[in-house]
């Protein structure tokens, strides 16, 4: 996806997080950081890589209902108004997405014009007005994002096997992981990188989520 759009969209930059000694902020790196991979709780990735930017500004996202079965629960239009004084979380997957959202947390005002279009509607645009698409959706993909992403598990084994580079990426992670945590005295359940992949792949790590993310929590704090 990110060759398509250096390819096809030559106007558009990529901002990259960076800690505050100045050096680049990868998952390679943020991994072993955090003690822990990311997961559907603790889904620290997003926050450093997709949220950050746009702050005090107008975001536009390409965020659809038809792409959730829980979106798809809510039709609001327009509607900025909740329990927080006219502010809204910004839930990826949330089912309360609406065109226009100001985000309490990340302090952003987020446009989302094609909220309500289907699948249907957006082929039919791009056939109308002659749009190139990234060709991940030739091969079968559905949805594009990150490779292994804790929010699509049954899809993560798949992505791996069809990039082999980015699984060995993680595993290497995971080692970097479970070699600080043994240096800082931090008890882990796994004895190398490939059973925290299998642990991470299993879709069973939900209880195991909230111990990870108080023993980071008493490190970093």
């Amino acid at each position: 996806l990110i060759y398509y759009i250096r390819l096809e969209h030559t106007d558009v930059t990529f901002d990259t997080p960076r800690d505050k000694d100045g050096r680049a902020i990868t998952m390679w790196n943020l991994i072993p950081r955090k003690l822990m991979p990311p997961t559907r709780i603790v889904r620290y990735c997003c926050e450093i890589f997709k949220e950050r930017s746009g702050v005090g500004r107008v975001t536009v996202t390409g965020v659809r209902r038809a792409e959730s079965a829980r979106r798809k629960n809510n039709r609001n239009l327009v509607d900025i108004g909740d329990n927080r004084n006219g502010m809204v979380l910004n839930d990826d997957n949330d089912e309360s997405r609406r065109i226009v959202e100001q985000c309490y947390r990340t302090r952003k005002t987020l446009f989302n014009p094609i909220i309500d279009w289907t699948d249907e509607d957006v082929w039919e645009f791009h056939a109308l007005r002659g749009i190139p698409h990234c060709k991940l959706y030739d091969l079968g993909y559905k949805r594009l994002g990150c490779i292994g992403c804790p929010m699509n598990p049954n899809t993560a084994t798949t992505e791996f096997a069809n990039y082999p580079k980015y699984r060995n990426a993680y595993l290497r992670s995971f080692e970097r992981m479970l070699a600080v945590r043994n240096k800082r005295g931090l008890e882990t359940k796994w004895k190398d990188g490939q059973e925290v992949m299998d642990w991470w792949l299993s879709g069973t790590n939900r209880d195991d989520d909230l111990t990870l993310l108080k023993e980071t929590e008493l490190v970093d704090g």
